[in-house]
């Protein structure tokens, strides 16, 4: 079988390669063998799909990691072993899957691997961020200082997160129900007057005969639509998880008016304070960039940022690299140069985030303000539309009587 594999070469660089082995945890025994650390493995073609389509099973609770490693760090800055901290640690865990995931690095880390071996060696799922992250830790000997950077880290990304699909709900909800409802009209108000106007014997209006030939075709190819939306869907479902069609998806996502602008900046921010952390931890620039690569969850951006890794070997700024690919908003680019021709470089990558944070706070503020009400104006319109083309006939007929 091949497997994509990243992992930390014996130079202390992230690699990439494909791999061949008869399953997954001989692929990882044979690259400990090398002196190799594994940050992650993903089986490639359709295998790695079907396996894709069951990677909740693996995954770890966002919520539940963060307060895991925020007690961790507090056991250790007790004194407290990591042996010994993981042993009090995982007896508090509820989940089934994460308490699993720490029997194992709990055993593995009394067998004399380091913390960022024994997760890298335990779960698929665990981020290669954290794990270099860890690995920082370990050789600078400040494990708990970088664990405590990587919770504020993931909690400042995640409120962020949170307050933007906060924001969404309420559209979400208006444009469900403006679907709900004119679904009920299509399906069981139009049926009714259309056999109502059958009787009549006159020529309907042409938006009433619009809405009646939909709600007809709806009824009568029901089981034939449901069937192409089920197979559209995974056909979809399967094209996005290949690197070609996601990179072009993307790459268009960025590109979107309004929605556009706003996930630049989230990944702005997101690339900024994962650089900000990772270097604060000790990690050089060239390997931060890389971890961040498979972090960011954008494919196109993926690539852009291995140009600008490339960009960098070859002698380039970061400010200069990260300008050439247009990945980054000008005024954050600014902010880069600054902080390297100071040499304050994580400093200002963290001041970056923190002011697209802000960026992305107002704008989501405006746009709610302006969407709440279109979409109520545009779901009154279509509904009305629709009424007054059932009701027309109605109109007409008593006007001639």
């Amino acid at each position: 079988m091949q497997y994509k594999c990243r992992f930390v070469g014996p130079s202390g660089a992230i690699q990439q390669d494909v791999f061949s082995a008869s399953d997954e945890d001989e692929l990882r025994r044979d690259l400990k063998k090398q002196g190799l650390l594994v940050l992650g493995v993903k089986r490639s073609g359709i295998f790695g799909f079907l396996s894709g389509l069951n990677r909740s099973t693996d995954a770890l609770k966002r919520r539940e990691f963060i307060v895991f490693n925020d007690e961790l760090a507090t056991l250790l800055g007790a004194g407290i072993p990591v042996v010994e901290a993981l042993d009090i640690l995982r007896q508090r865990i509820e989940s089934s899957a994460f308490k699993s995931v720490l029997d194992n690095v709990a055993k593995r880390v009394s067998s004399g691997e380091s913390l960022s071996e024994a997760f890298g060696n335990s779960s698929k799922r665990v981020s290669g961020v954290y794990i270099a992250a860890l690995l920082a830790g370990e050789k600078s000997g400040n494990l708990e200082d970088v664990i405590r950077r990587y919770v504020r880290h993931e909690k400042l990304i995640g409120s962020v997160r949170s307050k933007a699909i906060s924001a969404m709900i309420y559209p979400a909800i208006l444009v469900l129900l403006s679907f709900v409802v004119v679904g009920i009209i299509v399906t069981n108000v139009v049926p009714a007057f259309s056999a109502f106007y059958v009787g009549l014997g006159s020529e309907l209006p042409l938006m009433t005969r619009a809405i009646v030939s939909v709600s007809t075709f709806f009824a009568d190819y029901f089981f034939g639509l449901l069937l192409f939306l089920v197979a559209s869907a995974l056909t979809i479902l399967y094209a996005i998880r290949t690197t070609s069609t996601r990179v072009i998806m993307d790459a268009a996502l960025l590109r979107t008016p309004v929605v556009g602008s706003l996930v630049v900046k989230f990944k702005a921010s997101q690339i900024a304070r994962t650089l900000s952390t990772l270097l604060d931890g000790g990690i050089p620039l060239l390997a931060a960039l890389e971890v961040v690569q498979d972090s960011v969850g954008n494919r196109f951006l993926d690539q852009e940022l291995r140009g600008v890794t490339r960009d960098i070997k070859e002698g380039s700024a970061l400010s200069a690299a990260l300008g050439r690919r247009r990945i980054f908003p000008p005024v954050g680019l600014k902010m880069v140069e600054v902080g390297e021709s100071t040499g304050a470089l994580k400093e200002m990558l963290e001041s970056v985030s923190d002011f697209f944070d802000e960026e992305i706070q107002t704008s989501l503020d405006r746009l709610m303000t302006l969407l709440e009400p279109a979409l109520l104006i545009l779901m009154g319109i279509i509904i009305s539309a629709m009424l007054i083309a059932l009701y027309m006939p109605l109109l007409q007929l008593g006007t001639l009587l």
